[in-house]
């Protein structure tokens, strides 16, 4: 291994020891922050996913566990692993429960506390639009017989 390539590996272990990142991620980092050729970063970065230091899957159940944790919908979530270069977000958007997401994001914000009427009702909707969550969802969250006051 050259001092070019050891120079390169020791900054993307630096990196990942902080967290996850995608490979495209990680290779504009190392080439536009640190000014290394991008070809000797692709070998590089080739070794470090071989001996499993790198890792696309594992950076997408990272960031799935991290915007969940914060209530986050699915596009906001398919934006942010897009922006990453991380690939196609299909596979990505379709493992969770969203709806399950969404059902938990309006009772940590909002509690159990009904929509006493339709004012609420497009609180809520707002409010889980804002969090990345697709209008068919946001019906469907709302629509649950617990949301409803009684009586409405």
């Amino acid at each position: 291994m050259s001092d070019g390539e050891a120079a390169i590996e020791a900054a993307a272990l630096r990196l990942l020891a902080r967290r996850e990142y995608a490979r495209a991620e990680l290779r504009s980092r190392l080439v536009r922050q640190n000014e290394f050729v991008a070809e000797v970063v692709d070998t590089v970065l080739a070794g470090l996913e071989e001996r499993g230091y790198l890792s696309d899957a594992r950076y997408r159940e990272a960031k799935m566990r991290s915007r969940a944790a914060r209530g986050q919908g699915p596009m906001l979530v398919a934006r942010d692993w897009r922006a990453s270069g991380a690939g196609d977000d299909r596979e990505l958007l379709a493992e969770p429960d969203w709806l399950a997401r969404a059902r938990q994001a309006l009772h940590k914000r909002f509690g159990e506390q009904a929509p006493g009427d339709a004012k609420e009702w497009a609180r809520r909707a707002r409010f889980l639009q804002g969090r990345g969550f697709p209008a068919d969802l946001i019906r469907k969250a709302l629509a649950e017989e617990e949301f409803f006051a009684d009586g409405d």
